[in-house]
């Protein structure tokens, strides 16, 4: 059973606890973290979305990828990146429509979410659920008789 990110704007209230835990998970590493919320001025109440990297099943960073450095985890799901391949062309950067790819100025790395090897701590620490890592259960095909 794979698992997929549920993201509700809705229940976001713009704590940036996800952020949060995102850095404190990658600190050791010394990177940025990678989940981010942007505010939207909404009129009457602000709002705030989420964004997560979603491991896009056809992913548009891993089809820019000259060298191969992107790659699917077959145990954890995330589209990881390997920075001994990775010759920092800035491909997937430019591909990913969500901006989920990114470059660590510091480090010039370019970086991208691991799901926190399979367990990620944004969604983990959301005290909303704005940001849910839920089972999927595979779809069946009904075929009308």
């Amino acid at each position: 059973m794979k698992n997929r990110f549920i993201v509700n704007p809705d229940l976001c209230t713009g704590c940036r606890t996800c952020e949060l835990a995102c850095s404190f998970t990658h600190a050791i590493e010394g990177l940025r973290g990678q989940t981010r919320i942007y505010p939207l001025d909404g009129g009457f109440k602000d709002l705030w979305i989420p964004v997560v990297c979603l491991q896009c099943d056809d992913a548009a960073c891993v089809k820019s990828c000259l060298v191969d450095a992107l790659r699917r985890n077959s145990e954890t799901g995330a589209i990881d990146l390997n920075q001994e391949v990775c010759v920092k062309c800035m491909a997937c950067v430019a591909a990913c429509p969500f901006g989920c790819s990114v470059v660590d100025q510091q480090h010039k790395l370019v970086v991208k979410c691991d799901l926190c090897g399979g367990d990620p701590a944004c969604a983990h620490f959301c005290p909303t659920k704005a940001l849910k890592w839920n089972p999927i259960e595979p779809q069946t095909r009904k075929v009308a008789v």
